[in-house]
C-alpha cells in the first residue's frame, strides 16, 4: 500500500520525531503484537477490470442466501419500499458530505432536519439529533451524557444485547466509571437498588435482548424518585405498539435505526438515533439541525447548538462525535415517509401476531418458552441442541433463531409467512 501514499520516506520520518517517536513500531506499541501484520500484506498483483469483475462475482458465489429467517438480535429483515433506495441513491445524496457551509447545504440540511423531527415523533421526546454510527454507541453516548464529577457509577441490565454492553464497558473504562449490572429474573429486569448516590443513569432496553417486554415505567419511576436518570433502548416498530420513551419516562430514547429501511448488509452500515428530553439537550452529542428564517423571512435550515461539539470546543466537548450517518439517516427518513404511520403500526402489529403465532405453534413441536412475560416480536425458547435444529433449517432454506445459552432466541417480522412457520415447525417437530 506504500505506493498510495504520497507522503515520501523522511517526511514519515520527520513526523514521526515530531510527535515524540523513533520509529513506526513505536507508534503502534499499544497495539498487541498478535494484531500486527509482519511482512507486509502480501497483496496479489493487480488485475484487469474484466478479472475484478470474475474474482468478484466467484467470491459472491459463496454468500448463502436463505429464502426465510427468523433470527434478528440487533439486526432484523423488514420490507422496504422500493422507492426508498430510488431516492437515497441519488448522486446528490449519497456525495453529500458535512453541511458546515448553510447557504449551500439547504437540501441535506433539511432532510436532517426531517429526520429529526420524525424520531422525536416516533419517540415522544423533544429534541433529536442527527444520529450517531449506531444503536451501540447511541447507548454509550448517552450514558456518557448522564456523567457528573459526583455520579461515576452506571446501572446497566443483564438483559440489553450482550454487544450494547461492551460497547458501555468500552466508554465507561476510558473515563473511568464503574459499570454495574442489574439481575434478571424471568426474563424482565428487576427493579434496582437506586440508593447509591454515585449511580448516574440506568440504561434499559425495551423490549430486552430475550425480547421481553419490561415494566420500563415501574423502573423508571424508581430511578427518578432516587434523582437517576433513565435510558431507553427501543426497537422502532415496538414504539408503535408499546408506550412511548416519553410516555415510559425516559429522559434518553436510543436505538439501532437499521429496521428503517436499511437492509441486513453483513452489518452495516446503520445508524443509531437518539432523542432526549429539552433539559438534556445542551448534553446530546454529534449534529443538531435547527430550523430558522433567512433576512428576507424564508425558511432556512442550520446547524444549532454547535458550541456542544468537539469541531468547535474540542477538549471541552461533552463528546468527540464529529460526524453522522446522513445517508442512513436520510433512508430512514425516506422509510419513515414512504409507511407513513398507519403502514408502521401494521408492519409492527403483524410483528406481534406472527411471532406469538410462532412460539404457539412451536410451544406444540415440543420447545417451550423460557420465560412466562409478553413479548414483541422476538422469544426464547428451549432447545437442547440448536446448533443441531439450525443445521436441519438450513437444509430447508430457513436461517433459524440465535443460539442462547441452551436455547434459541427466534425473530418474526411481517416478511415471515405462515407457510414458512409451519415449515419451521414442522422440521423442529422432527428434529
Amino acid at each position: 500500500m506504500g505506493s498510495y501514499i504520497p507522503s515520501t520516506s523522511a517526511q514519515r520520518e520527520e513526523m514521526l520525531k515530531e510527535a515524540g517517536f523513533e520509529t513506526i513500531d513505536d507508534l503502534y506499541r499499544d497495539i498487541p503484537d498478535d494484531l500486527k501484520v509482519r511482512g507486509g500484506l502480501q497483496l496479489p498483483e493487480g488485475c484487469s477490470e474484466l478479472e475484478t469483475d470474475r474474482i468478484m462475482r466467484s467470491l459472491a458465489r459463496k454468500n448463502v442466501v436463505y429464502d426465510s429467517v427468523f433470527r434478528g438480535a440487533g439486526a432484523y429483515r423488514h420490507y422496504i419500499p422500493a422507492i426508498v433506495k430510488s431516492v437515497v441513491s441519488k448522486e446528490e445524496f449519497v456525495t453529500a458530505y458535512t453541511p458546515y457551509q448553510a447557504e449551500i447545504s439547504q437540501g441535506v440540511l433539511q432532510s436532517i432536519f426531517e429526520y429529526q423531527t420524525m424520531i422525536c415523533e416516533l419517540t415522544g421526546m423533544d429534541v433529536s439529533n442527527a444520529s450517531v454510527y449506531d444503536g451501540a454507541t447511541a447507548a454509550a453516548e448517552a450514558v456518557s451524557m448522564c456523567r457528573t464529577p459526583k455520579k461515576t457509577k452506571v446501572l446497566v441490565s443483564e438483559a440489553v444485547h450482550p454487544d450494547v454492553l461492551k460497547v458501555i464497558r468500552t466508554y465507561c473504562w476510558a473515563a473511568g466509571d464503574e459499570v454495574v449490572t442489574v439481575p434478571v429474573c424471568d426474563g424482565k429486569t428487576a427493579v434496582p437498588d437506586f440508593s447509591d448516590p454515585a449511580v448516574s443513569c440506568i440504561y434499559l432496553q425495551q423490549p430486552n435482548f430475550f425480547g421481553v417486554i419490561e415494566d420500563a415505567k415501574e423502573i423508571g419511576a424508581a430511578a427518578h424518585e432516587a434523582g437517576v436518570k433513565m435510558i431507553l433502548g427501543m426497537d422502532p416498530f415496538a414504539m408503535c405498539l408499546l408506550p412511548s420513551p416519553a410516555e415510559y419516562g425516559a429522559d434518553i430514547a436510543v436505538g439501532e435505526g437499521q429496521p428503517l429501511g436499511m437492509p441486513l448488509s453483513y452489518g452495516g452500515p446503520y445508524l443509531g438515533f437518539m432523542a432526549a428530553s429539552e433539559k438534556m439537550m445542551r448534553k446530546l452529542p454529534g449534529r443538531i439541525v435547527g430550523r430558522t428564517a433567512d433576512d428576507q423571512g424564508r425558511t432556512a435550515y442550520v446547524l444549532t447548538l454547535q458550541a456542544r461539539e468537539q469541531h468547535i470546543r474540542r477538549e471541552k466537548a461533552s463528546s468527540n462525535i464529529c460526524s453522522n450517518e446522513a445517508l442512513c439517516a436520510l433512508t430512514a427518513a425516506v422509510y419513515l415517509s414512504a409507511m407513513g404511520p398507519e403502514g408502521m403500526k401494521e408492519a409492527a402489529s403483524q410483528c406481534y401476531a406472527k411471532a406469538h403465532y410462532l412460539a404457539s405453534e412451536l410451544e406444540k413441536a415440543g420447545l417451550k418458552r423460557r420465560y412466562s412475560s409478553d413479548f414483541f416480536c422476538e422469544f426464547v425458547t428451549e432447545c437442547s441442541d440448536p446448533e443441531g435444529l439450525n443445521a436441519k433449517l438450513a437444509e430447508k432454506g430457513i436461517l433459524g433463531g440465535l443460539p442462547v445459552d441452551g436455547g434459541i432466541l427466534w425473530c418474526v417480522t411481517e416478511m415471515n409467512t405462515k407457510a414458512e412457520m409451519d415449515l419451521l415447525v414442522k422440521e423442529a417437530a422432527a428434529v
